[in-house]
């Protein structure tokens, strides 16, 4: 099958690509972006989706490339998932080096040089590997629309599958992910190699000078509508030694309000996640503050809230 007929630009910059897609908007016509085409073009194929214009960011300079500095690392939304997994910039894998090991497990090599990480952000699945670490690594996204450019945390622009805060008018340029977390591991399953998962997880954690956890960043795919952090799940880790009793009691309050077998299936990545992230946080230099209070002991686990 191929695709119902559309129109066709290749604006030449971000602000005429918003003029395009601003007129569809006011004339009722709807507009897609194509950045890498990897989910987009697929859907054209099988008329899931029926657009009126089809806007080609192809051409658009500014888009693409990674920036590690002091405050963080940027990704342009047009950069190939390949860019990143194969950067060499040395911040970049000494501050974050769980982007590129995400990167390289997005499906096979000719999706990684097509397919963008706006792209992805912007299909918004809930177990795609960029929103996951966009929830777990509080990343920052930069829409600009017609009325100028605004900042969206990803938790607020991840609204639901294939939903997000786009308004009409609007594309994705960048996202910044500001704090280091040299420690984070991403753990996933898929039933067929090079599809997207079935389920992930995703653990950030800091040990302090005693090898108690100082800090803790937790963030699930899969059993909910959007990738979730689970605040309550990082609280009870704090201050407990790492290892399978800490792990399995948060990976429970984590995920047990899910669906069955994939908040199943959730928990038992998040705790591979997280002993992964353990043994990172080892070979780091510790964090020399005085340990957290542990949770109470013998504290039953509670499920955290899913995202319906």
């Amino acid at each position: 099958m191929k695709p119902a007929p559309f129109s066709y630009v290749r604006p030449a910059t971000a602000e005429e690509a918003v003029g395009h897609l601003a007129a569809a908007a006011r004339a009722g016509r709807e507009a897609r972006v194509l950045a890498g085409g990897q989910s987009l073009l697929p859907l054209l194929n099988q008329r899931l989706v029926r657009p009126d214009l089809l806007v080609d960011l192809g051409r658009v300079p500014g888009l693409a490339g990674v920036r590690a500095d002091g405050s963080g690392v940027w990704i342009g939304a047009l950069t190939p998932h390949a860019a990143v997994e194969r950067s060499t910039d040395r911040a970049l894998h000494r501050d974050l080096p769980v982007l590129p090991e995400a990167a390289a497990l997005i499906g096979r090599l000719p999706v990684r040089i097509r397919g963008t990480v706006g792209g992805s952000l912007a299909h918004a699945d809930p177990c795609a590997e960029w929103c996951l670490l966009a929830v777990l690594l509080d990343a920052e996204l930069t829409l600009l629309g017609p009325d100028g450019t605004r900042v969206v945390g990803a938790a607020a622009f991840l609204r639901g599958r294939h939903l997000t805060a786009l308004r009409p008018g609007e594309i994705l340029t960048g996202l910044r992910f500001p704090a280091a977390e040299p420690a984070a591991a991403l753990v996933e399953y898929g039933v067929q190699p090079g599809r997207l998962p079935e389920a992930a997880a995703a653990a950030a954690l800091t040990l302090c000078a005693d090898g108690r956890i100082a800090a803790a960043r937790i963030a699930v795919a899969g059993p909910a509508e959007v990738p979730f952090r689970a605040p309550h799940a990082e609280a009870m880790l704090l201050g407990a030694r790492p290892g399978a009793e800490a792990f399995t009691a948060a990976a429970a309050r984590a995920v047990g309000a899910g669906r069955g077998e994939l908040s199943a299936l959730a928990g038992a990545l998040l705790r591979r996640a997280l002993a992964e992230s353990a043994d990172r946080a080892r070979v780091l230099a510790p964090v020399r503050r005085p340990a957290p209070v542990p949770a109470a002991a013998g504290a039953a686990p509670q499920a955290e809230a899913v995202a319906a």
